[in-house]
């Protein structure tokens, strides 16, 4: 139970940033690395850290950025099993779509090592699944695709790209997501803003709940809550999220290389 929900509070952080289609001005570069630390009540779970490459990528004389995500559990939580995590997007700085996702899962035993290659001109996106030791090619399937789309790591971007200053509380804005195998719609509905304090002091921070598909995990129609920074930078500095039985808490501990 306690690494279901170590795995699902990764793969909501990430799901919940996939928001809209920001302006031209990135609010972040290259070196950037965001830390933080998922506790449960008093127990620290696990480290999350969300980083850019120091360089650029190359794909199609096309300049990307390289992001990635880590997520890997800590002290006494390795005792129900171990989770070390890589999420990543290859993310192209013109279109602000990703070219490449992958995913590299170790939780326990279970691993899983994918990779998508998107076409976003001919919607279509090929997903490769390898073996437990990333050497083999075990799966190849193409999928077509309703539109551009944005994979579960590169739509945080967007949300910090975003003029957020302009948003009302209510306002509800949709992307449309590509994440294993399946089409997503994710809703986000902004709640308003709050001055709270952070590792890194006070910050005045926007308000953000996700709209998620009722399950046996989480509590109510709107169990999550996500502050991001009004700065320049808008960077997460805390998520929660209310289970059947207490709560998550996602929250920034450090941040290096930000652009501001």
């Amino acid at each position: 139970m306690k690494q279901s929900i170590k795995f699902s509070l990764f793969t909501l952080f990430l799901l919940l940033s996939q928001v809209v289609l920001g302006q031209h001005n990135y609010p972040f570069t290259y070196g950037e690395e965001l830390e933080f630390e998922v506790s449960y009540g008093w127990f620290n779970l696990a480290d999350a850290t969300m980083k850019i490459g120091k360089k650029p990528e190359t794909i199609n004389e096309k300049t990307h950025f390289k992001i990635d995500v880590y997520g890997k559990t800590k002290g006494a939580a390795t005792i129900f099993g171990r989770v070390n995590d890589n999420w990543g997007s290859i993310w192209e700085l013109e279109s602000k779509l990703p070219s490449v996702s992958y995913r590299h899962i170790e939780e326990g035993k279970y691993r899983k090592h994918e990779k998508v290659f998107f076409d976003q001109q001919k919607k279509k996106a090929k997903m490769q699944l390898f073996d437990k030791e990333n050497k083999s090619l075990k799966e190849e399937k193409e999928f077509s695709l309703p539109g551009k789309v944005q994979d579960i790591v590169s739509g945080f971007y967007y949300l910090r790209t975003l003029d957020l200053s302009n948003l009302q509380v209510g306002d509800t804005v949709e992307i449309l997501g590509f994440f294993d195998k399946e089409i997503y719609n994710i809703k986000l509905i902004y709640e308003g803003q709050e001055r709270i304090d952070t590792e890194l002091g006070e910050k005045d921070t926007f308000i953000f709940s996700p709209q998620i598909p009722k399950n046996k995990l989480f509590r109510g129609d709107f169990p999550v809550t996500v502050w991001v920074t009004q700065d320049q930078n808008k960077i997460p500095v805390k998520i929660k999220a209310n289970l059947f039985l207490g709560s998550l808490n996602l929250e920034l501990k450090s941040a290096s290389g930000l652009r501001y």
